[in-house]
């Protein structure tokens, strides 16, 4: 099983990078939609990837073809083979579908969006149904830590503990009061946005969140 590839980007396309690691050969490395949008400038580049090995069949399953899929964390490539459980969704399909962050995809199954999850590329109503009838409740840890970490980028990392916990906690109560996962981090990312003045409770943060939403 190879599930590791570094080397030297010599092409990149919107479906795969080809990588030459050293001593010659070159690897084509198939990629979801989200990661290659952001490895199209990143030729002549150095990379590492988390990769997954498959056999693609052709011919009517007559020939097997080894692929190889590669994703910029483990993270990224747990979350597609979770995705691939779903009925109707093979590797070829989630690679093209999965045109978001793994954390997005995961609040749209965690908030019962299907109007979010029918804007990734060959996602129908009744997929987007079977996709959160298959994983509800199998994406918290994609939600949790990534979704918060993704939208607030390298900030995220320099969060207290103490305040990482009250985030989490204030985007629950957010969603028992009716907002969504994904409105709920984005108002909590802009309330702590100044670390000289961040809520020092989930009371607090949650207060800060409705005057953010009500234009204050």
């Amino acid at each position: 099983m190879i599930v590791q590839i570094h080397g030297l980007v010599i092409e990149a396309s919107s479906e795969a990078v080809l990588i030459q690691p050293p001593g010659g050969l070159t690897y084509e490395v198939l990629l979801p939609s989200f990661t290659a949008s952001r490895l199209t400038d990143q030729q002549g580049n150095d990379i590492t990837l988390h990769t997954l090995h498959f056999l693609e069949s052709q011919n009517q399953g007559a020939t097997m073809i080894p692929r190889l899929a590669g994703f910029l964390s483990k993270e990224d490539r747990a979350f597609f083979q979770l995705f691939t459980t779903c009925k109707g969704i093979g590797n070829r399909k989630a690679l093209r579908a999965l045109a978001m962050d793994a954390s997005q995809i995961a609040n749209a199954i965690a908030d019962r969006d299907t109007a979010t999850l029918q804007t990734l590329p060959e996602i129908g109503k009744r997929t987007a149904e079977t996709i959160i009838a298959t994983l509800h409740g199998k994406v918290d840890h994609f939600v949790a830590a990534d979704a918060l970490a993704g939208s607030m980028g390298a900030d995220a990392q320099a969060l207290p503990t103490g305040v990482s916990s009250i985030s989490r906690e204030a985007t629950e109560v957010l969603m028992q009061l009716g907002e969504t996962r994904i409105a709920a981090i984005a108002w909590i990312n802009e309330a702590l946005n100044d670390p000289d003045d961040r809520p020092e409770d989930v009371h607090s943060l949650v207060e800060r969140v409705y005057r953010i939403k009500a234009g204050g």
